[in-house]
């Protein structure tokens, strides 16, 4: 299964993700989609798993849920827009994975690129950044990823270039 991994696109959608995702059997979004258009787009290239963030508006919070879990490649998925990162997640998610925690703990928000195994939790923690205009991150990007029967693989980092000013 090969994932496209994107958040934070504040209602831009870089041309280039269809380039960089164009291979995947599914694009992941981490929250912050910004408008419907930005998911329609999304969803008419590539079947599309999401999650609200907290600029998503009442019609993206009810076309999405806050967190996702799912099982994919025999791998436990867990995808929520605001989670902070290890070792200092915010308390919602504290709470929650001491209750439950996933292979695999995905979340956007901060802007900031992380891919971090937390020995913490047992699990791989993965923030692709923003791939929008709007923020303080100088450079937007995705990440691209495989997985196969448990195998996480051929993880990549992609700069999509300087954010633009907003028009």
């Amino acid at each position: 299964m090969k994932i496209g991994l994107i958040s934070d696109t504040h209602s831009y959608l870089d041309p280039t993700v269809f380039t960089h995702f164009k291979d995947c059997d599914e694009v992941w979004h981490a929250g912050d989609i910004g408008d419907a258009a930005v998911a329609n787009e999304l969803e008419k290239f590539k079947p599309m798993r999401a999650v609200f963030g907290n600029i998503d508006d009442k019609e993206m919070q009810a076309r999405y849920p806050e967190d996702l879990w799912f099982t994919c490649e025999g791998l436990t998925i867990w995808i929520t827009h605001i989670g902070g990162a290890p070792p200092n997640y915010n308390p919602r998610i504290k709470k929650i994975l001491k209750e439950k925690t996933p292979d695999v703990f995905i979340c956007g928000h901060s802007h900031i690129l992380r891919v971090v195994k937390d020995s913490a939790y047992k699990m791989l923690y993965l923030n692709p950044g923003a791939a929008g205009n709007h923020g303080f991150h100088p450079i937007k990007t995705i990440i691209r990823f495989q997985i196969n029967a448990k195998i996480i693989s051929k993880l990549e980092v992609i700069e999509l270039g300087k954010r633009g000013m907003l028009t």
